[in-house]
């Protein structure tokens, strides 16, 4: 009997029976979108678990980021980003009439090079826009002095960040905004779905109306919104997710562990390690391939695992910079981002969720361990 198929991620799911507990109130209420009783609660919920004072939560992860460049005013300019990300990053820049502009990223954990953003830095640059990669906080503290000194604005795609934490506080209260990802394969979902932090109500209230084509009340239109709100029933499922999220990330931890112990030794593997004075999510577990050493490319050894039914992702491959849409930018220059080039060819995120058995790892560790 062929051995079952291990992905690289799976869904937390709230239980059946409680959901359609709240389905069934959602249906009494004949309220189920237009930021009903249950998303009121989720945000509020949100807000707490996350430790931060405004939230207002999307239909998915991509709309915070084009949402948080309007809310700011930023209609033209450009935005210094990174390659590595996955594409919404870039696109939100791009859908707003913005001009990225890409800087190379740290080789040790994949998040944007702060060493290399002022010299990036032009008449025409009006913000940063910085990823918490794998969940690694950036040099959150390096970034907010730069764009304090450069009067630039700070918009974080905290998509892999859920629930992280820096010298104990929310790593979602940096920066002018700070957006995260609902989607099935993040460490929370709600099916689809994102939210946008902010830090004050003024800034709040307009996000909230950008979000709901931007009517301030019902025969008023103060913006040119967008409908991007979220429905009762994943904000029904996302407080249901809220309240077993912290058992999944438990369970991620205790896998990163048996990852990091089981190839210490294996020559030619390497992996990231916990930061000092964070709080992680495990939202990922990336091990990077350098052929010379360990005998096989990255692309060899993933076709390999997929032999075994493990199924890991290359993530994130290709660069940003190597698609269609923005191959041309002067800044794309292969040259000019050989961390973030390397990362990407030696990168594979192995499976990482809740669901995990003690034997699924064992099978994943012998894929790599066993050439």
């Amino acid at each position: 009997m062929g051995k079952g198929i291990i992905t690289v991620t799976s869904p937390l799911l709230p239980d059946l029976e409680e959901l359609k507990g709240m389905m069934q109130d959602i249906w009494e209420r004949r309220w189920i979108t237009n930021m009903g009783e249950y998303h009121q609660r989720f945000e509020q919920a949100l807000a707490e678990y996350l430790g931060v004072e405004y939230i207002s939560v999307f239909t998915n992860g991509t709309l915070p980021l084009i949402t948080a460049l309007q809310a700011l005013g930023l209609r033209r300019g450009e935005v210094i980003t990174t390659p590595y990300s996955f594409v919404a990053t870039t696109h939100s820049i791009w859908w707003n009439g913005l001009k990225p502009v890409f800087v190379d990223v740290e080789e040790t954990t994949g998040n944007i090079d702060v060493s290399q953003i002022e010299s990036a830095i032009t008449e025409e640059t009006v913000a940063i826009m910085p990823v918490h990669v794998y969940g690694q906080p950036c040099d959150v503290e390096g970034i907010d002095s730069i764009a304090k000194k450069h009067n630039l604005k700070v918009i974080y795609d905290a998509a892999h960040a859920f629930g992280v934490k820096y010298k104990g506080e929310s790593v979602l209260k940096w920066g002018d905004m700070s957006t995260l990802s609902f989607h099935a394969t993040k460490v929370f979902n709600t099916v689809e779905g994102g939210a946008l932090v902010c830090h004050n109500q003024e800034m709040k209230q307009q996000v909230d109306y950008l979000k709901n084509f931007g009517f301030e009340d019902e025969v008023t239109v103060v913006a040119p919104g967008i409908n991007s709100k979220m429905d009762e029933v994943r904000s029904a499922y996302g407080l249901l997710n809220l309240r077993q999220v912290d058992a999944a990330i438990s369970v991620r931890k205790s896998v990163a562990l048996r990852y990091r112990q089981a190839l210490r030794g294996v020559k030619g593997i390497s992996c990231l390690q916990d930061m000092p004075n964070v709080k992680h999510n495990y939202s990922y577990f990336p091990i990077f391939v350098d052929a010379d050493q360990y005998g096989m490319t990255r692309d060899e050894l993933y076709e390999k695992m997929k032999t075994e039914n493990v199924y890991g992702r290359r993530y994130f491959y290709p660069l940003i910079t190597e698609f269609s849409p923005y191959r041309e930018f002067s800044s794309a220059n292969e040259d000019r981002l050989s961390n973030a080039k390397k990362m990407a060819s030696q990168v594979i995120c192995l499976p990482m969720h809740h669901a995990l058995s003690d034997e699924d790892v064992d099978r994943v560790i012998n894929c790599i361990i066993d050439k």
